[in-house]
């Protein structure tokens, strides 16, 4: 099929585990999609279609349809040798590294590769006489042996040559040779479990999870699975960069994920809690049993909590989170303002700003827990507002008035109240 919104049409909304998509890939007339196949229903039909390349047809399980669907977005046209990748021009491995700036996999290229075009490959064989053309209903779900896959290859190739619309043979993409594709520096699952630090075992049962990260292997070599060592480095480092190792890395000393801040406060509250109910005679005294009732626990509970609450700047930093609200609220200004900034409250300039729901949310919590913290930010987005970006302090109020009453948890008349006491005595009503 050319017209991917038929192709989506075959399966989208026929019921019975029938599924379809199609989605538009840029503006240059590419597009992918997908479909259930109506007669086998195991089974599904993924096209990528490039206007200059062409297509890239698979016959996968139904069950990994919309897998490929998306693995095909933002630039593959074709996977090969357990997801190496074309785009067009250049060949890349397996997208495994997670850039999370630019919310992309990293691209690695590969060195030395070669495109292998189908006239290349039917070179060292290919008897299409061997092969048969098949009806969907009789694919298997096993992949092909090498020779096999040729035949039916070549049997394609005499297909494709009959359709004078069709391109070029001799053009038609089928796989890339690499040094690091080679046979024999390929690396087997022991030895990539001593690469990642491992017992293959641990291994093998990390890859029969179904939220396994371990990449395809690339080859199978006497009927074991095979990597290449650069996709075994790329996987080992996502695993350093995942945000596990990150936890790992800033647990403490003999835990795997408790921080060395939440540890920190632990002992500290710790000894204090130890000093308030054991070291002074009085406190023991509670513990004894005939002064052990409801009224001496909620006594003690009562405490804790004051002790707690009362160390607020411990857990939190009240002075860098004040001075990190200021900076958001202002950055909300400069997105909101950018084409008038000096005409903020004219006929033609913009009367209100808008802020961001964690940022009112961090203001708001602010105000709830240290009033005094708040009352100063508060005072201070006013007066940079003015002075970098001539802000009227009405204006500026009006925003941070109307942020709190959205996403707040104070009833508004709290806030008035607030307000009427942080605010600078000119704007005070």
């Amino acid at each position: 099929m050319d017209d991917p919104q038929a192709l989506e049409a075959v399966g989208r909304g026929a019921g019975n585990g029938m599924w379809g998509r199609w989605d538009e890939e840029y503006l240059d007339g590419s597009w992918r999609a997908f479909t259930t196949d109506p007669v086998h229903r195991g089974l599904a039909w993924c096209v990528r279609y490039h206007p200059e390349f062409g297509r890239s047809v698979l016959l996968v399980r139904d069950e990994d349809a919309a897998s490929f669907h998306t693995l095909w977005h933002d630039g593959p046209l074709l996977f090969r040798s357990g997801g190496y990748w074309w785009d067009g021009t250049t060949w890349y491995r397996p997208l495994q590294v997670w850039d999370a700036a630019s919310e992309t996999y990293s691209r690695r290229p590969v060195k030395s590769a070669v495109t292998v075009l189908t006239e290349d490959l039917l070179q060292s064989g290919g008897d299409p006489s061997r092969a048969s053309v098949l009806r969907a209903g009789g694919v298997g779900t096993e992949p092909l042996q090498a020779d096999e896959w040729k035949n039916h290859l070549a049997l394609w190739s005499e297909f494709r040559a009959e359709r004078k619309t069709a391109s070029a043979i001799s053009a038609c993409v089928v796989g890339l040779t690499a040094p690091e594709l080679a046979t024999d520096v390929l690396v087997g699952l022991t030895k990539m479990a001593e690469l990642a630090g491992m017992q293959p075992a641990t291994l093998r049962r990390a890859m029969a999870s179904k939220r396994s990260d371990i990449p395809q292997p690339q080859a199978v070599v006497g009927g074991r699975r095979a990597w290449s060592r650069p996709v075994i480095e790329d996987w080992l480092e996502q695993r350093f960069r995942s945000t596990d190792s990150v936890v790992a890395t800033m647990a403490s000393k003999g835990s795997s994920d408790t921080s060395v801040g939440v540890a920190d406060l632990q002992a500290h509250f710790s000894a204090q809690f130890m000093s308030m109910l054991w070291n002074d005679p009085e406190a023991r005294r509670r513990w004894a049993r005939r002064q052990r009732n409801e009224d001496a626990v909620r006594g003690v509970s009562d405490e804790l909590a004051w002790h707690t609450a009362a160390e607020l700047d411990r857990i939190v930093p009240v002075d860098a989170l004040s001075t990190v609200i200021r900076m958001a609220v202002m950055d909300e200004i400069a997105t909101s303002g950018k084409s008038n900034l000096a005409l903020w409250g004219t006929e033609q300039g913009a009367q209100f700003f808008g802020l961001l729901t964690s940022v009112t949310q961090m203001l708001d919590w602010l105000i709830r827990y240290r009033p005094d913290q708040a009352h100063y930010t508060i005072s201070g987005i006013i007066g940079e507002a003015e002075r970098r970006f001539q802000v009227p302090r009405a204006i500026t109020v009006r925003s941070l008035r109307t942020a709190l009453a959205l996403d707040g948890q104070l009833p508004e008349d709290a806030y008035e109240r607030f307000f009427q006491r942080a605010l600078p005595p000119d704007l005070v009503e």
